[in-house]
């Protein structure tokens, strides 16, 4: 597993970078296939001191994306909370591969009874035309629709982007990339 650790607006210490790889490293005994961890340390300048410093996870693995992302007034312990989120999402994560492969090996079986898994599913699609516009045309498009996010054909890529509004206040922009 590659482990990148970075900081936004401030420098990490090494003992601080340790304890990060410490406690990330062991990630791999529950996902041993996973190739990439990325954590970066951001130091916010907000006026609520308990949620100025974010640690955000995210964890690659064959093509899955696990990801967190946790505040406090403390690295360690916003470290320490992240990582609990991930081992529970981990866990949801290795539970549905499991229940597909019993499922594919039910099937294989002749005269097997039929169970059906609960979970969520797809209960509604919607379909929109859209015309080729701008990033700032989509984001006054979202907030005359008064939604958290807005998927749209980028006229200036050729491509499906998405925008949403941040928890700053800012927006940002998802850029799919095909593997």
């Amino acid at each position: 597993m590659q482990l990148i650790v970075s900081g936004k607006n401030f420098e990490v210490s090494d003992r601080l970078k340790d304890y990060v790889e410490k406690k990330v490293g062991k990630l791999d005994r529950y996902l041993p296939t996973l190739t990439e961890a990325r954590v970066e340390l951001t130091l916010e300048n907000t006026k609520n001191i308990a949620q100025s410093q974010v640690v955000q996870v995210t964890l690659r693995n064959n093509g899955t994306i696990l990801r967190g992302e946790e505040r406090s007034s403390d690295f360690t312990a916003a470290v320490d909370t992240v990582l609990e989120k991930l081992y529970k999402q981990i866990d949801r994560y290795k539970g549905k591969r499991q229940r597909a492969r019993t499922m594919a090996g039910h099937e294989a079986v002749e005269g097997a009874e039929e169970t059906e898994v609960e979970g969520p599913r797809v209960v509604r699609t919607k379909r929109f035309r859209t015309t080729p516009m701008s990033e700032e045309e989509a984001i006054e498009q979202m907030e005359l629709l008064g939604h958290s996010f807005f998927l749209f054909f980028n006229r200036d890529r050729g491509a499906l982007n998405l925008v949403y509004r941040r928890n700053d206040g800012n927006y940002g922009l998802i850029e799919p990339e095909t593997v």
